[in-house]
């Protein structure tokens, strides 16, 4: 395999964390988990070379791409001027709102092989128009992928496991060796399918609190949950939770924040 960073007559930029798939077994593996038909109306982040885009576009009529390099934009819109559904748009991904994409209130299904330096602010905001999208197909860092599909009490769990999975399933689908790119990264990647939810499981009352009290428990996850709740409520509230405030962040499901949260909101 040729890791060099020109791939073609493009050169790979870090700045953007452009890693191209070039395996064929990879790419007709990823087809088959996503199954494209004529009339979905699929995304695709960060489109690189086109290596998935090709297959998808053999069986969907329409695909929107978002790419951010103005020189991978050019190439793209040559390569594939011959399908008149193929709509490519030169942004930057975290500033798109994602609603207008969502054609005639047809649900989204959105792909790409995502870059490692902007993955979690690109969930979060993804995150923000879940009740638009119906499944995500996603090559994530394999490290990423470990902590939004691990399960409270393991090492990985965090934040975005639980604002992860407030909104979706996630179900890991498999590894992605180094050689499959060029340039290769120094870590393996791995595909992942995040499905939201067509009804929340746990609701939380107030979306806004239960972020900043995931984000502030972790803040202080060697801390119990009562140390670090007295950031965000009087001791005096805090006496009236019914809940088990002793364990530790990681210690904590998804259930148990949304009803911790819950709680709080209506006390303050």
């Amino acid at each position: 395999m040729n890791n060099s960073n020109k791939i073609g007559t493009h050169q790979a930029r870090k700045r953007f964390g452009q890693n191209f798939l070039v395996d064929k077994n990879i790419i007709d593996l990823i087809i088959k988990e996503i199954k494209p038909k004529q009339d979905d109306n699929l995304i695709e982040i960060g489109a690189g070379l086109g290596a998935i885009t090709a297959p998808l576009l053999k069986g969907c009529t329409g695909l929107k791409i978002i790419e951010l390099d103005r020189d991978l934009v050019l190439f793209l819109k040559k390569k594939f001027r011959e399908y008149d559904g193929c709509d490519i748009q030169q942004g930057n991904v975290l500033e798109v709102d994602f609603k207008e994409l969502a054609e005639n209130e047809q649900s989204m299904r959105i792909v790409g092989n995502l870059p490692y330096n902007i993955t979690t602010p690109l969930l979060f905001h993804l995150l923000s128009f879940h009740e638009y999208i119906s499944d995500m197909y996603f090559m994530l860092q394999k490290e990423v992928v470990d902590r939004i599909s691990s399960s409270p009490g393991t090492k990985s769990y965090g934040r975005l496991s639980i604002m992860v999975q407030y909104y979706c399933s996630v179900h890991p689908l498999f590894i992605v060796p180094p050689s499959s790119f060029a340039p290769s990264p120094k870590v393996d990647s791995m595909m992942v399918l995040l499905r939201p939810h067509t009804e929340i499981p746990y609701a939380a009352k107030n979306l806004v609190f239960f972020a900043k009290l995931v984000r502030t428990c972790f803040q202080q996850r060697r801390k119990t949950i009562r140390n670090s709740i007295k950031l965000l409520l009087p001791e005096k509230y805090i006496k009236q939770l019914n809940i088990d405030l002793t364990l530790r962040p990681e210690k904590f499901s998804v259930e148990q924040f949304v009803k911790l949260s819950n709680q709080m909101s209506e006390l303050i």
